[in-house]
């Protein structure tokens, strides 16, 4: 395996020039986004492409490599080329090459920023500040992790076994197989790929063909920092092709899917009869519970971020807004003035709150849902449409545009109160107790999150406690410590990333019972 970048083995011919640091500098990324496989930036082997459509214009703006079941099939020999290299080098060089990929991003932070916005329809100002600076954080995160990474041992003091000790080993379990959303695309991606590659899995990924520019300057970065080729593959195209492919091969024993449930349940029954170690995180519905004794000043913009945050395109939106009576009136107000003042707007302009749903297809379908709540007896307090092109900039007069939307009067069994929107989408539910509001957010298939607003310490104990959900913020919402467990319960997922959870995910422990006499 090729030493880390600080050891002063060169690098891959094609970096020669650069040496492993120097950060890769991205152009506008206006073309072709192509594979990455075995070092290589690659188009795909039956020379397949598909159109890629900037969301807030709603014109094309370039073409995705279209991968196949043979490009598959390279990537992953590729993979299994340099697993025993990659799973045998020290944790230390493997750290070091993470290192050197979070320090290429972060000295390319404007240009992915920009092609994120241009690619997703989110304001340039939120990838600026959120979705790249996070992937750069996975990175070094789980760098650090892996450099400090404790074993497991245990001394048998059982009478008949005082002299046994057990430890455990934990090696790479393979090739990574990570197929990764739309709605942060180079964020998500990258917090897969850090703890495979971390814990010594080479990986075979699959990023949205929706969004696949980011995991394209991905390839670019890798490739210029001299990542050894064959440790990181990127194969694009459709979920039924290239996805279907990676999660179908014998040679990738495990899977890490982010996704919507119904694509998870399909990837379960192929990869649960080949045993293959699954993760899924998968939809929500969650819930932001405002208690009457909570602070107001901080709970309405809490819910409202929480509501509207990238379009209300984050699996972890509070979409269902369930508020104590005795303050309702307030939070209703306070919320829709805030949904109101946010308007749409050009996504590569700073100050922009609200831009393009990420494309035609998902726009339709927020706009259904809206009519089905109509449909279902709810009142639309604001928002519920396309907004007036005349209040766009011209660039952007035919994008994918839906405003911030609230709505009112529907009961918690609903459809619109039960089923994944996924857009700028938020109703309320009025609740008289506490035991109403946990009643209220059970009330789906879904266990993702939940945020909590109480100046109570105990109620937040206890509704912490009893609400079904992977996590649960109290008084604030998306904050993320990236050593803790992460994932969904019921219909939301299996299985957990983050911290040791992640790594482990990667790895096959082996329990060695040693007699020391």
């Amino acid at each position: 395996m090729t030493a880390g970048p600080s050891s002063g083995t060169p690098a891959p011919a094609h970096a020669a020039d650069a040496g492993p640091h120097r950060a890769a500098t991205l152009e506008q990324p206006r073309g072709d986004v192509l594979h990455f496989v075995d070092g290589e930036l690659v188009a795909s082997a039956g020379q397949g492409w598909l159109e890629n459509v900037e969301p807030a214009t709603g014109r094309p703006f370039g073409r995705i490599a279209r991968g196949t079941a043979a490009d598959v099939g390279d990537a992953v020999a590729a993979a299994v080329r340099v697993r025993d290299e990659w799973a045998g080098a020290p944790a230390a060089e493997r750290a070091e090459w993470l290192d050197a990929l979070a320090d290429a991003i972060e000295a390319n932070l404007e240009a992915l920023a920009v092609a994120e916005a241009i690619d997703n329809g989110k304001p340039v100002d939120l990838a600026r500040s959120v979705d790249v600076p996070r992937a750069v954080a996975n990175f070094r995160f789980f760098a650090g992790a892996v450099r400090h990474r404790r074993d497991e041992a245990f001394i048998f003091d059982a009478e008949r076994a005082a002299d046994t000790i057990n430890y455990v080993l934990r090696r790479p379990v393979g090739v990574a197989g990570c197929i990764s959303p739309w709605n942060l695309p180079l964020y998500l991606l990258t917090w897969k790929i850090a703890p495979a590659l971390a814990a010594g899995c080479p990986v075979v990924a699959k990023p949205s063909e929706v969004t696949p520019l980011t995991a394209h300057l991905l390839g670019v970065i890798a490739r210029e920092v001299g990542l050894p080729a064959g440790v990181l593959n990127l194969v694009h195209g459709l979920g039924g092709e290239a996805g279907a492919a990676i999660v179908a091969h014998p040679d990738v024993p495990a899977i890490s899917f982010t996704g919507g449930t119904a694509t998870g349940r399909a990837i379960a029954s192929v990869a649960a009869p080949m045993f293959k170690h699954l993760s899924l995180e998968l939809g929500g519905k969650n819930p932001a519970i405002v208690f009457d004794d909570a602070d107001l000043d901080l709970a309405i913009p809490g819910v409202t971020r929480a509501a509207f945050a990238n379009q209300g395109q984050i699996c972890l939106c509070g979409s269902r807004l369930l508020v104590q009576r005795g303050v309702l009136d307030r939070v209703v107000e306070g919320v829709v003035e805030r949904a109101r003042a946010m308007g749409c707007g050009d996504p590569l302009e700073p100050g922009t709150r609200q831009g393009a749903l990420v494309s035609e297809a998902h726009r339709a379908k927020v706009e259904a849902a809206i009519e089905r709540a109509r449909a279902e007896g709810g009142e639309v307090l604001c928002g519920g449409r396309r907004p007036d092109p005349a209040s766009l900039p011209e660039r952007v007069r035919d994008g994918f545009f839906v405003e911030p939307t609230v709505i009112a009067g529907l009961g918690p069994t609903c459809a619109t109160n039960t089923e994944e929107i996924f857009g700028p989408v938020v109703t309320i539910l009025p609740f008289e107790d506490e035991d109403e509001a946990v009643a209220i957010a059970n009330a789906t298939d879904y266990g993702l999150a939940a945020s909590i607003w109480t100046r109570d310490l105990d109620r937040a104990h206890r509704t912490a406690g009893r609400v079904e959900a992977g996590i649960c913020w109290v008084n604030c919402w998306l904050l993320r410590d990236l050593r803790t467990p992460f994932g969904g319960v019921k219909a939301s997922g299996v299985g957990r990333e983050g911290g040791d959870e992640a790594l482990r995910f990667f790895t096959e422990p082996t329990n060695v019972c040693l007699r020391l006499s």
